[in-house]
Formats: structure tokens, C-alpha cells, sequence
């Protein structure tokens, strides 16, 4: 199993509210509104970013996924946060990861979409 990042925020989410904002922002949603999977769309293929089961999840590898998982939380005014405490945010068109003070940039954020799902190396 991969590193968990999940999107947090203080009030709950609603698989109603899910549904409207991503599928605005054009992400697409499978299953049921118990338990399903986000997806984003790349050129001519979809790929899964996160799961649903009530909160909203996601174990990213590559990039790519990382940026639409924060693209996604901040479309619903929520933080992307790992297993460590670390948060995930686009700030100023860069896609960070933030841990106290330290901040580490993952790249732009077009080019990183633009650049598709390409996994990392093991």
C-alpha cells in the first residue's frame, strides 16, 4: 500500500457537495455515494486520484495525481494532508508540499497536469 493523503476541512462533506464541485471542475465520480472513486481525465484516458468512503482519500503515484488531489481540495475549500502531518497546496501556480516552515516544490502546476500520470520510479 502507498502513502494516504487526505482531504481534510472542518465541516463535514457531503457526497452531494462532491458530486456538484468536481463534476464542475470536470473530474468524474464512479460508484455509489457510499463508496466510490474520483477520477481525472488525461488526453483520451480517465485515471483514479482518489476513493470515497464518506471522506475523500487518495494514495497518488506519480506527480500528477498529487496536483489533482490538491487541485481537488482546494476546489472544495478543504487541505490535502499525509500520514506525517505534511500538507499539499497550489500556491501561486506552484504545487507545494508544506511541512512547518519548509516548503518543497513539486513544479508548476500546468506543466505537471500537461505531463500526465507518469508514475515514479521505485
Amino acid at each position: 500500500m502507498g502513502y494516504e493523503l487526505r482531504v481534510e476541512r472542518p465541516a463535514p462533506l457531503a457526497f452531494a457537495e462532491l458530486a456538484t464541485v468536481l463534476g464542475q471542475a470536470g473530474f468524474e465520480f464512479r460508484g455509489s455515494q457510499e463508496k466510490g472513486e474520483v477520477l481525472a481525465r488525461h488526453r483520451d484516458g480517465v485515471h483514479p486520484i482518489a476513493t470515497w468512503d464518506g471522506s475523500l482519500s487518495g494514495t497518488p503515484g506519480s506527480d500528477w495525481q498529487v496536483a489533482q488531489l490538491a487541485r481537488a481540495s482546494a476546489l472544495l475549500g478543504a487541505r490535502l494532508v499525509g500520514e506525517d502531518g505534511e500538507s499539499y497546496a497550489i500556491r501561486d501556480g506552484l504545487v507545494e508540499q508544506l511541512n512547518g516552515s519548509t516548503a518543497y516544490e513539486f513544479g508548476k502546476l500546468d506543466e505537471i497536469l500537461a505531463a500526465g500520470p507518469t508514475v515514479w520510479s521505485q
